[in-house]
């Protein structure tokens, strides 16, 4: 005979009834905090806001690092505070990133640690590639969330997650090949317990996983595969990125991508942690490159917002958008 537990028959419960309904629809469109503050005016006062930063009160690089501002800023000479008519989205001002031509690894970041921690976090931006943008093989730049991944044992790149150590998703444009368009494919690059390689997975849209793409990616009988997605280069848009972390015993984390208000890729039935002591404690934007900067690449990032739940777009007093055009959409 075997005996199981009430919890266990409780997250036997929990995971039937998951898969029976299947994951929640998620927000899209003007929908989040945003609608309730045009033009950001105000967001960072909202309950559910963690942290906004517009870059207007900077007046250099020195700046991005003051009190209850960004705590790490990497490789600052590769950074600078933008002012030219184009390469700020709102306002005045906004923080460029710039990756020099090189055969080398260029590891460009802004972070931010979240005290409390989170389970749930939503990261809202507005980016802008350069229209030189040239960039092939390893790259990360957007925005990440992570826990524990630069602390303790198993900490770093190249260290399989197992559950108890850390998880970390990173929102990038992935090219592998010169025949994809710059700056390549909207993904998730995420460290999770059930990863293929120790350099960590490529989620797709589509369902597809790097590496070992014959097998599909464990997304539930509920995953709606979506198209894959290449932003237009030398364009703004309003980027989103939500990791929720899974109760341990159970697949329900899940991470989201949203691309000027509209959801273009939803990963369910995920597990990401085995331990409630993980949870995310820190939020970065980055410009990554390594081995293959083709060409000097630059990227501008704008009116930046960490939350507890969906942001949306910026709005304006009509607080409604179109949907996101000039974008190339792979069959």
């Amino acid at each position: 005979m075997i005996k199981i537990s009430f919890p266990a028959l409780g997250a036997l419960a929990g995971m039937i009834f998951a898969a029976a309904v299947g994951a929640q629809p998620l927000p899209e469109g003007n929908t989040g905090i945003a609608a309730r503050y045009p033009s950001d005016a105000g967001i960072a006062s909202d309950p559910g806001v963690i942290f906004f930063d517009d870059f207007e009160s900077y007046s250099d690089v020195a700046g991005l690092s003051g009190t209850g501002r960004w705590n790490q800023v990497f490789q600052a000479s590769n950074i600078r505070i933008a002012t030219e008519a184009g390469n700020f989205f709102s306002g005045k001002k906004s923080v460029e990133l710039t990756l020099p031509k090189t055969t080398g690894e260029v590891s460009n970041e802004l972070n931010k640690f979240l005290s409390p921690t989170q389970d749930i976090v939503f990261v809202r931006f507005y980016g802008k590639f350069d229209s030189a943008f040239n960039v092939l093989g390893s790259s990360h730049n957007g925005a990440f969330i992570s826990a524990s991944y630069w602390d303790g044992a198993g900490s770093g790149p190249g260290i399989p997650a197992d559950g108890y150590n850390k998880f970390l998703v990173s929102s990038d444009a992935y090219r592998d090949a010169t025949t994809t368009p710059n700056p390549g494919s909207l993904v998730a690059y995420v460290y999770h317990p059930e990863q293929r390689d120790i350099w960590g997975d490529i989620f797709f849209p589509t369902g597809r996983v790097l590496p070992f793409d014959r097998t599909p990616g464990n997304f539930g009988s509920s995953f709606v595969a979506r198209p894959e997605v290449i932003p237009q280069l030398g364009r703004w848009y309003a980027y989103e990125v939500m990791v929720k972390a899974n109760t341990p015993g159970l697949r329900d984390g899940r991470i989201a991508l949203w691309l000027d208000g509209k959801l273009i890729a939803d990963f369910t039935n995920l597990r990401l942690r085995d331990t409630t002591d993980l949870k995310t404690d820190r939020v970065g934007l980055s410009l990554h490159g390594n081995g293959g900067i083709l060409a000097t690449s630059k990227k501008w990032y704008d009116n930046v917002v960490i939350a507890k739940s969906y942001i949306g777009p910026m709005s304006s007093v009509a607080v409604t958008l179109p949907a996101p055009t000039n974008l190339r959409v792979l069959p």
